[in-house]
């Protein structure tokens, strides 16, 4: 281990591992220094998105969706099943197993690009210096032209219901149960709850979400918002909007939990609990006095658009700082950082940032809602295609929701898309290119799309914005 680099990042995760791996692409010297280890206590790099987050979920979501389809849906195939029983272990093992691939592939990403990887917590001093903690408490001092703070998040907590491990668990905790439990409680109706409730659910558990907001998934277009709350209903999802949680509290092996809404005080009984609010940036003995790096007043470090901290040499990527706290956008960060690092052209299309709620059907948006547009003044048009008119959607015994594209008027440019249904975290990529290029529903409409596929949704929409829809009825 070198004592001085060109380059060290602090955080492993989707953010540091990325702009680590770019910079070594670039000629740098780099160390990546994260304290993340494994049960058995090796080190993982990854972050919480390969270890506790995105890769894990996604892997319990699809054996739960098969584990629900095979009892509600196969049998519609001519697909009959009998005897068939839940292995919660089996597939929780399977879990475990794609993570560990996962955060080993990170290992031989650094091998193969010359990046080291470095066991510890890493501090930044003044002067960028880095200070090492590694696992056995030693410590000692680094160096570095650049240094990138990639530090992530965590999950948010709530005063009114503390965390115990047990009963009351975080969305980390929540990937973990070793039994299915019969009343599960959710705190939180938005990416995370929905998912993890709909993990549960599937296997069996009496679902109720609790959230705050008055409105279901109001950072969306309320078109689809509506759309997805009338699907998770149908899928005895029981979700409590304007629902207040004041207090809960563990009485033996049951949570009770206090709440309020529109009709008064009332009190829940469940199982487990999870508390699913949100993520706060994680900077914990990240910064050591007159560092000159600043938080904000929510904790997030303060960058420009660059991702510049103001400090010459200092920069700061993904969860850690502004915008949306997903993984792609921090990967686009990290990469960002080590491409200008090295003195190359690169930026971040804010804009076009597209945004997936992987649970059944599936959710993803790009660009503006309709809201916002109106409230802009611009004038817009809008196209909807309905999955059910979908030969593709109808054969995979898939066909709920719809494609809606919104463009503007005056000079047809696309301005949004939003996605209710099968695959939706696949198709949005078409509609993140078309922003990104600035593209027409013209561009679209004249894009041959293959035939039967689900991307020609997406086609029809933009045919459906000029009333010149084939598939469907236009409107």
């Amino acid at each position: 281990m070198a004592d001085s680099y060109d380059v060290i990042v602090i955080g492993g995760g989707p953010a540091g591992y990325p702009a680590a791996i770019r910079a070594a692409q670039n000629g740098l010297s780099v160390a990546c220094i994260d304290e993340w280890k494994n049960r058995d206590g090796t080190p993982a790099f990854g972050g919480t998105c390969l270890n506790a987050g995105c890769i894990p979920s996604k892997a319990l979501l699809e054996s739960s969706e098969l584990f629900h389809r095979l009892h509600s849906e196969f049998a519609v195939h001519g697909i009959k099943a009998s005897g068939v029983t839940l292995d919660l272990a089996a597939m929780q093992k399977r879990k475990a197993g794609i993570v560990k691939k996962s955060t080993d592939g990170i290992n031989a990403l650094f091998k193969a690009a010359g990046v080291t990887p470095i066991h510890g917590h890493g501090r930044l001093l003044p002067g960028r210096r880095v200070e090492l903690t590694t696992p056995d408490g030693a410590k000692r001092e680094l160096s570095a032209k650049n240094v990138i703070l990639a530090s992530g998040s965590a999950p948010a907590e709530l005063r009114s219901a503390p965390f115990d491990g047990k009963h009351i668990v975080d969305s980390w905790g929540a990937l973990d149960f070793d039994a299915v439990p019969k009343r599960l409680g959710v705190i939180g109706a938005g990416v995370i709850g929905l998912e993890l409730g709909s993990v549960w659910r599937r296997l069996g558990s009496q679902v109720v979400i609790l959230e705050a907001l008055d409105d279901f998934l109001a950072m969306a277009d309320q078109q689809l918002a509506k759309e997805a709350l009338r699907h998770f209903r149908k899928q005895e999802l029981d979700i409590r909007l304007g629902a207040r949680v004041s207090g809960a509290v563990v009485s033996g092996d049951v949570v009770k939990v206090t709440y309020t809404d529109a009709k008064g005080e009332h009190t829940l009984e469940v199982d487990k609990l999870v508390v699913a609010i949100g993520r706060r940036p994680y900077t914990k003995d990240l910064l050591a006095p007159d560092t000159g790096v600043q938080l904000d007043e929510r904790g997030f470090i303060q960058v420009d658009e660059q991702c510049r901290t103001g400090v010459d040499g200092v920069w700061a990527v993904g969860d850690c700082v502004r915008g949306p706290m997903l993984a792609h956008k921090a990967k686009e960060e990290g990469v960002m950082v080590a491409d200008l690092i090295a003195g190359r052209f690169a930026e971040v299309n804010y804009k076009t940032i597209p945004s997936v709620i992987y649970t059944a059907p599936e959710i993803a948006w790009v660009g503006l809602t309709e809201e916002q547009v109106k409230a802009s003044g611009r004038p817009y048009k809008v196209g909807v295609f309905p999955f059910l008119a979908s030969g593709r959607a109808r054969a995979m015994e898939q066909a709920q929701g719809f494609v809606k594209l919104i463009a503007a008027q005056d000079d047809d440019e696309i301005l949004g898309v939003h996605i209710i249904g099968p695959m939706a975290g696949e198709l949005i990529a078409e509609a993140v290119l078309a922003l990104e290029y600035s593209a027409s529903s013209e561009d679209l409409q004249r894009t041959i799309h293959a035939h039967p596929t689900l991307s020609e949704a997406l086609h029809e929409a933009a045919l459906a914005a000029d009333k010149r829809a084939i598939d469907s009825i236009n409107r």
